[in-house]
């Protein structure tokens, strides 16, 4: 699928002005879901450092908390992409907002954007936070995708999980994935 086709098909279904509002015991947060342009487009994952107090060693999407300067969660996603990856905003076209994604454990809201890099993009990592910059191709990570049951204490997890090389993502990460690839899978098959 090339990725002029892709901007017209996402630009029609994602949300260019998000309003989520955390619950009374949530935190807002924002993340961008980067496609980096080209025949075949491919998404941007990071897998954290296994020092972070949170989600180490997950596979992430690059984002964070909301600061009190971040005008809007959109601005949060591109800092927080900025700090992870070293890639300035003005390289981001933001095309819009997949649904939010609660997560019940850690009580945070989150916000994902998809955006479009540039071919080829240059990334720098952030070595405090980001063990590993991961690409996979938007096709691939169609046909990877699984239903899961994850049993945790006294209930079961049922979400997705996407098994890429020696990486498995799950969790919020696979629902936010989950959410862009049923926008384009038609187009995919």
């Amino acid at each position: 699928m090339r990725t002029d086709h892709l901007r017209s098909l996402l630009a029609a279904s994602l949300d260019p002005d998000p309003r989520s509002q955390p619950g009374p015991e949530e935190h807002l947060a924002a993340v961008l879901v980067p496609i980096v342009e080209g025949q075949d487009p491919w998404v941007v994952l990071t897998r954290r450092t296994d020092e972070l107090p949170r989600h180490a060693g997950e596979i992430s999407f690059p984002g964070g908390l909301s600061h009190a300067g971040d005008a809007a969660p959109r601005d949060t996603a591109l800092r927080e992409t900025e700090e992870e990856l070293g890639l300035p905003p003005s390289e981001v076209d933001v095309l819009g907002a997949l649904p939010p994604v609660h997560t019940f454990v850690s009580g945070i809201l989150i916000v994902p954007f998809v955006g479009v890099l540039p071919p080829r993009p240059t990334f720098a990592p952030n070595a405090g936070e980001i063990a590993e910059v991961l690409q996979y191709p938007l096709a691939r990570l169609a046909e990877a995708e699984r239903e899961m049951e994850f049993p945790r204490g006294d209930h079961v997890y049922r979400g997705f999980a996407y098994e890429m090389q020696d990486n498995t993502i799950w969790g919020a990460t696979a629902f936010i994935l989950h959410s862009l690839i049923e926008i384009v899978r038609k187009e995919l098959a």
